[in-house]
């Protein structure tokens, strides 16, 4: 049995290999603020980390740099999985836990929030998926960056009718509609998006419906869907490829932006699923490949996961500045849990552990070949 003081010998040995000193004056230091940390660091997984941050056990000047140690020096393998972790597993292997019964607990936990807050933390256009910060000055450039890419990858064309699987509050829709003359229908799992999304693009040729992807049946020019994979799962991969595929028309291109990671993984990060994006999973780059074997051609992959770093700062400095207007209607907890998930997530991004990936579909191959866009 591990008394409280080898586990505190041992979370002081494991941080102070990867550079980090417990109450230490480096910005990335750990001060410890009630001693029952050690053994929940040690026995409650990433969940055990992530709730004594929450309930303000400890804190660190500057986060993301702590977890940037953290992550290089690969701490996370020394904890123990326990009995939650384990379950949790266990249904994710067994269950689909993103069916369709499934499909919109994460528009209710996550996207339905509040749109005060999203409004406060993001781009003027709302825009809630990595930035591309190719030659942009701030956020609201580095987004506009992004959707102009987006457009220029898919060669949309006036009249043409797109469908944007996961459109949040229609940023997409409203770009692409004002500036490329198309239609576009956006598909959500989140009422607050649908409501406030449909206002943002009145008097545009914009349709955004509450809807899962599986009730699509209808053909459209081109299909884009901008950080909404992250939901499907690996049990649904397949039938998603799919549905794409039979609501394309032919000649039609597919992109999808995703956040990846680099193996397969059988759960997400268990403090990630409780508190911020339940039933999610991240692809592998093999099960995406695998999931549209015989129903597209890979015409482009590009990868730029450190934009995602990038905007995960500039959000956190927005959510950060806006904390005052906000904490009326959300409180000290929700401050520091907000706060670690954007900030582990840009270290994240920033040591390479996720990636962020666009990728452009075809049917059958385009008939001039795919020129690929940066």
């Amino acid at each position: 049995m591990i008394n409280f003081n080898q586990y505190k010998k041992i979370v002081q040995g494991l941080l102070a290999g990867a550079g980090i000193k417990v109450n230490g004056d480096k910005s990335w230091d750990i001060q410890i603020k009630d001693d029952r940390v050690y053994q929940r660091f040690l026995t409650g997984n990433t969940l055990g980390m992530g709730e004594t941050y929450m309930a303000g056990w400890w804190d660190v000047k500057e986060l993301d740099k702590f977890f940037e140690k953290v992550f290089k020096a690969r701490l996370n393998k020394y904890l123990k999985k326990n009995l939650k972790t384990i379950i949790s597993i266990f249904r994710a292997k067994f269950l689909n836990l993103q069916d369709v019964s499934h499909a919109f607990d994460v528009g209710m936990q996550h996207y339905d929030i509040g749109n005060d807050l999203y409004k406060a933390m993001l781009d003027k256009r709302m825009v809630y998926t990595c930035a591309y910060w190719e030659d942009a000055k701030n956020i609201d450039e580095a987004q506009e960056n992004k959707l102009d890419l987006v457009c220029r990858k898919l060669k949309l064309r006036s009249g043409q009718k797109i469908l944007d699987i996961g459109c949040g509050w229609g940023s997409f829709a409203k770009y692409a509609a004002e500036k490329y003359g198309v239609s576009v229908v956006g598909i959500t799992v989140s009422k607050e998006q649908v409501d406030l999304g449909n206002r943002i693009c009145a008097d545009l040729p914009v349709e955004i419906r509450l809807q899962d992807y599986r009730e699509v049946n209808e053909k459209f020019d081109h299909i884009v869907s901008l950080g909404m994979f992250e939901h499907v799962g690996n049990k649904n991969y397949r039938a998603y490829m799919s549905i794409v595929n039979k609501n394309l028309k032919m000649g039609g291109l597919f992109l999808l932006h995703t956040i990846g990671c680099n193996k397969s993984k059988a759960i997400s990060d268990a403090w990630l699923l409780k508190y911020i994006f339940p039933n999610s999973m991240l692809p592998a780059a093999e099960e995406i490949i695998r999931s549209s074997k015989g129903l597209f051609i890979m015409e482009d992959w590009h990868n730029f996961g450190l934009d995602y770093d990038k905007t995960l700062l500039a959000w956190f400095s927005n959510f950060d500045k806006n904390w005052n207007n906000l904490k009326e209607g959300y409180n000290e907890t929700f401050y520091r849990m907000w706060k670690y998930y954007l900030l582990s997530s840009a270290a994240l991004f920033r040591t390479r552990k996720t990636q962020l990936w666009q990728i452009v579909f075809s049917k059958q191959g385009t008939r001039a070949g795919y020129l690929s866009i940066r």
